[in-house]
């Protein structure tokens, strides 16, 4: 294919998937539940920490997790107690347990007390065109509080040269505004322009099928040289063919 072959290529599926169809099968459908904003990134943040595995059963734990914040994500973590963790003690999701939820809600009060909130500590640097130090400052953030050594191996490291997808899954979701109702774009400080791909197992083999992609590891390298590619198709917003890749991948098995 060529460049505008391969373009109008993705661009249709874009618009094939790219719609509040997608909603009802994908995990972006938990933070859909909130209306307040805070309600929404915390919905979303944590919903994306344990998206990988089963899809079923990451939307299964994601809402039990809703429930035990007793529906009210930011309400919670800005005024529970020690006391309140203990409802807590059950959850698990593959790796990632209640130790490691309990730390996450302590980290996130820590966050929204001394930070404000989500949407500042990922804030880029002026200079910078990819969030690849914003997240590495949000794991320095996120565990400058006591914590257990284990939680933090749940936040992914760009300057370690992990792809953190889920982190940038989290950050389309919120700063992506694609007018037709899957991804939010309430994060209005930042930029779509700057977003990488989520990339996993999915995304990275349809990539590489249509020579998007030429590094065989998803680690973060991988995903500059994907940055590159899918800006050039489109400089404003790149992520947008995100649902392209996954959904040839998930969908079509291409």
């Amino acid at each position: 294919m060529t460049k505008s072959e391969l373009k109008e290529f993705l661009d249709e599926k874009v618009v094939l998937y790219n719609n509040p169809k997608f909603i009802e099968s994908d995990p972006i459908q938990i933070p859909h539940q909130f209306s307040k904003k805070e309600d929404i990134e915390i919905a979303a943040f944590l919903t994306a920490t344990i998206s990988w595995g089963n899809r079923k059963m990451i939307i299964k734990n994601a809402y039990k997790m809703m429930e035990l914040l007793d529906n009210s994500p930011h309400d919670f973590i800005l005024n529970h107690q020690e006391t309140d963790l203990n409802t807590f003690d059950s959850f698990v999701h593959r790796t990632f347990n209640s130790i490691d939820l309990k730390q996450f809600l302590k980290s996130l009060q820590h966050i929204y007390y001394n930070y404000n909130g989500l949407e500042n500590v990922l804030a880029i640097d002026h200079k910078e065109t990819t969030y690849k130090n914003a997240i590495h400052n949000l794991k320095n953030v996120f565990f400058e509080i006591e914590h257990q050594t284990r939680t933090q191996k749940h936040i992914s490291d760009p300057l370690k040269n992990s792809a953190a997808k889920r982190i940038n899954m989290f950050l389309r979701w919120m700063v992506r505004n694609d007018k037709s109702g899957v991804d939010f774009g309430i994060w209005k400080t930042h930029n779509p322009a700057n977003l990488s791909c989520p990339l996993d197992v999915h995304s990275g083999n349809v990539a590489r099928k249509l020579k998007l992609l030429l590094r065989k590891q998803n680690d973060w390298k991988a995903l500059s040289e994907l940055d590159i590619n899918l800006r050039k198709l489109d400089k404003n917003d790149p992520v947008k063919y995100d649902f392209a890749l996954f959904g040839l991948g998930v969908f079509e098995k291409f």
